[in-house]
């Protein structure tokens, strides 16, 4: 597949994600209505239009389903490529982003699916050698290293929400989506989406308040 890291998205953004303003939200959708008709019909250069127009988003957004950068580039990446697979798929006049969420989506549930199956699997290897080192990633230097304290606390509370809570936070504060396109793309009522951002938004205050506080 054409696409490689260069074309899509490199993993050094700055602190905060993109928002997508309504101004820009409505230039965004008409270029897109403009390119998806000639990529559904095999047009590279249409496709990669597209993928230059959300490869931000779709970072950020794989970003605070899965909690790591360098899953959340590959990631990505995956979902762009099979997007274009199956781009015939989408349906003409059916807006790109909504359609290419669910792909999205998928990647990162299934990467996080296998990532808690291979931890299962090396909990049991070690236990099978007695007791070890307590395992802890917050003292890797490594991971104490990538973090910044003002930006990375918000990603870490976001990273306890539970799935659904964590999904409206990220398409309704850094995707911009409204409560009409989010019910569309998680497939569930107007009302049950502000139920759960008011839950989320509630669990995040706690969660913040609480890691700011020291406990």
């Amino acid at each position: 597949m054409y696409i490689n890291k260069e074309q899509t998205v490199k993993p050094a953004f700055e602190s905060q994600p993109p928002v997508l303003e309504p101004d820009k939200v409505s230039s965004v959708c008409e270029e897109e209505l403009v390119l998806t008709g000639p990529a559904r019909r095999g047009s590279k250069e249409a496709f990669e239009s597209i993928v230059k127009m959300y490869m931000k988003n779709a970072y950020y957004t794989a970003l605070g389903l899965v909690g790591n950068r360098d899953d959340a580039l590959e990631l990505s990446q995956e979902a762009f490529i099979l997007a274009y697979r199956n781009i015939k798929q989408l349906n003409p006049g059916r807006k790109f982003y909504p359609w290419f969420y669910q792909i999205l989506r998928n990647v990162c549930f299934s990467h996080l699916r296998k990532k808690r199956n291979r931890q299962s699997k090396s909990l049991e290897k070690i236990e099978e050698y007695g007791p070890v080192a307590e395992l802890n990633d917050s003292f890797m230097p490594d991971v104490v290293a990538e973090r910044n304290e003002a930006k990375d606390r918000v990603w870490k509370a976001i990273g306890k929400l539970d799935k659904k809570h964590r999904e409206v936070i990220i398409l309704r504060h850094f995707q911009n989506l409204s409560y009409e396109q989010m019910a569309q793309i998680l497939f569930c009522s107007r009302g049950t989406v502000m139920s759960r951002l008011y839950y989320a938004r509630q669990r995040l205050k706690e969660l913040l308040g609480t890691e700011k506080g020291g406990d």
